[in-house]
């Protein structure tokens, strides 16, 4: 009887812990494949146009915002997906410490929903596409702007393994919700803060590509295997356009509609992980 009181008491008080006071880790395997669309945001393309002062270097804002706005409807309906290979051994937990390395001193957030696949794909139509998805989950593709470009070799472009991949650069969870508890995953309310100030309100109606679009396309050339992660691009809202980059001491928050919420500190490298 002594041996059931206890496991009941070890029972009881899990139970009640709050899952903020766990150190929970990434809820899909490290060893899997990170596979990220970029641009895949309707106004996060035009937030970013204007805040490069991407084309026409002399055009206004309202121009450049016109511009950007023509284009992305045009490669909506007759472009394609862009998408990148991350790296896995830049995720952490959903209350993980970001670690912002000594290089760069413009780190910027993107929140992500993040598809989790569940059965081998390969060569995968949009018809059946989330057939394959497994469940949902929030990951924050957090940036080095300045690492993004190469000036040494500008004809390559961009630099997303430098810029994207460091340590704890992906924070992921806090859990995985599965695909039949997600009514419509096209339409989730996107929301980060930071220090407490709402920085990112976006939906994943805005997406350019839809996930049936998304898998569809990534699995033409290459296959997918169960536990691999397609985060989907991120809302208006980055730092970039609001001049703001992450420093030491800031607080992220971030939530999807059902998925839960993250919170991350950030530090300096030099400082290491939270204990």
């Amino acid at each position: 009887m002594n041996e059931f009181a206890q496991d009941e008491q070890k029972r009881a008080a899990f139970d009640s812990t709050p899952v903020v006071d766990l150190q929970t880790l990434p809820p899909v395997t490290p060893t899997g494949q990170l596979i990220a669309a970029g641009a895949n945001y309707r106004q996060h393309v035009i937030e970013i146009t204007v805040a490069h002062q991407l084309g026409d270097p002399d055009a206004s804002a309202e121009a450049l915002r016109e511009q950007a706005a023509q284009e992305v409807d045009e490669r909506a309906q007759n472009g394609e997906p862009y998408v990148w290979i991350g790296s896995a051994s830049g995720m952490s937990g959903a209350y993980d410490d970001v670690l912002l390395p000594e290089v760069g001193n413009d780190h910027d957030w993107e929140l992500e929903l993040g598809v989790v696949i569940g059965r081998d794909a390969y060569r995968v139509s949009e018809q059946d596409a989330m057939e394959y998805v497994a469940g949902y989950t929030i990951c924050n593709d957090i940036t080095t702007r300045s690492l993004v470009p190469r000036k040494d070799i500008p004809m390559m472009g961009t630099d997303w393994m430098r810029s994207k991949n460091h340590p704890t650069f992906f924070p992921t969870g806090p859990y995985i919700v599965p695909a039949a508890f997600v009514e419509d995953p096209h339409d989730l309310e996107i929301r980060l803060s930071l220090n407490g100030t709402p920085m990112q309100q976006g939906n994943t109606s805005d997406m350019v590509f839809n996930i049936p679009k998304l898998i569809s396309y990534i699995t033409s050339f290459m296959s997918l295997h169960p536990g691999d992660m397609v985060i989907t691009g991120s809302p208006q809202g980055n730092g970039s356009h609001w001049g703001r980059f992450l420093q030491a001491g800031d607080v992220i928050e971030g939530s999807i509609t059902g998925l839960g919420t993250q919170r991350n500190r950030v530090r300096d490298l030099s400082e290491g992980k939270r204990a």
